[in-house]
């Protein structure tokens, strides 16, 4: 990020007072970002980030991936034996599509090769099994085998403060690995916090279901539930759900093998496989979480804070995550506002920051005084 946009974003996000961008009717279409040298993170900030719209980047970004030429056969598949080989042992989590748990399918674990082959049978049996329709979903992957060369972080998603806590404490992170049939899918959902997300395509090729922030409350049924599935029949009963005849229709998008999807905070979406599809999925938080208790997410913050505040006070060009200063100041920022408004909350006021190593209004003043240094011409 450079200091113009820098300052770009913080008038923006000055101008929301504490407000959620993108809210409204989806685009027409979605925008498709075809050349990687002709794009860099200020036009990403500029263009999606910031008024929180979704695109599609081509396949060129992602055609180094160690996983797009060792887990998809030349036919465009995907490489079984491969799979089998090196991960064949691994208990991979499992999801049965055709049965509804609340909003979401009831789970099992088995061997990556039991599910091998259940999918080899299925499609064998004409995509149909007494067994439904299987989905391998949400495999941390990348946690439990860290030196295996499955992706290359892209520079638009390189501030991560989801995964970047979580690798910090060194028990979880929030990268995915998805794989299954033609006909497997995931309900409507938004993404974990809020937060937003990248999902790049393997092989295979998959539909995207998307509405902005603020159109899922249309969708509710008369008890304030959101639907399972946003293309079933019973969203027409208008005594079921009274007001989806106010939602705008979603933006729809057919992701290709090596492409790369984003989706901004706060957009709810539904995901269908229309090939068979090995995907991997980064979900990146930039903004308030929800979910944690008060303190938990104070400490979340913390961690944060305190990287991006060792940036700028030594006006380094990069740091260990790759971060230039204008970057830092951008989060910095953004902590900021979030920190401020957590301080406010009288819940939080509760909380006893006593034994904190430090205390939140002191990184609150601290955080403070870098960003006015940082934007100060």
């Amino acid at each position: 990020m450079d200091r113009e946009t820098l300052a770009l974003a913080d008038r923006h996000f000055r101008g929301l007072g504490g407000g959620v961008p993108g809210v409204g009717q989806a685009p027409g279409r979605v925008a498709f970002v075809s050349e990687p040298g002709a794009f860099s993170y200020a036009d990403f900030v500029r263009g999606f980030l910031l008024p929180n719209l979704p695109c599609v980047f081509s396949s060129a970004f992602t055609q180094g991936w160690g996983s797009r030429r060792r887990w998809v056969t030349p036919a465009g598949r995907p490489d079984f034996d491969h799979l089998l080989r090196t991960y064949g042992d691994v208990v991979v989590p499992v999801a049965n599509c055709g049965v509804q748990e609340y909003n979401s399918n009831p789970k099992e674990h088995m061997p990556l090769r039991d599910y091998i082959t259940y999918w080899k049978e299925y499609i064998e049996g004409g995509y149909s099994s007494p067994r439904g329709c299987l989905y391998l979903k949400d495999w941390h992957l990348c946690r439990d085998f860290p030196v295996e060369d499955v992706f290359t972080l892209p520079v638009y998603f390189s501030s991560d403060w989801l995964n970047e806590f979580w690798d910090a404490l060194d028990v979880d992170d929030y990268r995915f690995v998805y794989a299954g049939p033609a006909g497997s899918w995931s309900p409507f959902h938004a993404d974990i916090f809020r937060s937003f997300s990248w999902s790049v395509n393997v092989c295979g090729r998959k539909k995207w279901l998307l509405f902005p922030p603020g159109q899922e409350e249309a969708l509710r049924d008369r008890h304030g539930n959101l639907p399972y599935d946003v293309t079933s029949p019973a969203l027409c009963d208008t005594h079921l759900h009274p007001r989806s005849q106010l939602a705008g229709p979603p933006l729809e998008i057919t992701q290709e093998a090596g492409e790369m999807v984003f989706v901004p905070s706060g957009w709810h979406h539904q995901v269908h496989n229309l090939q068979e599809l090995c995907a991997v999925q980064e979900e990146v938080i930039m903004r308030s979480c929800s979910g944690i208790n008060f303190e938990e997410f104070y400490h979340f913050l913390k961690v944060i804070a305190e990287k991006r505040l060792l940036v700028l006070r030594e006006a380094a060009a990069e740091d260990g995550a790759g971060l230039g200063f204008e970057q830092a100041a951008f989060d910095a920022g953004r902590i900021t506002e979030v920190l401020a408004s957590l301080v406010a909350h009288p819940s939080f006021q509760r909380v006893d920051t006593s034994a904190f190593s430090l205390r939140p209004k002191e990184l609150l003043q601290q955080l403070r005084e870098a960003v006015d240094a940082a934007v100060a011409p």
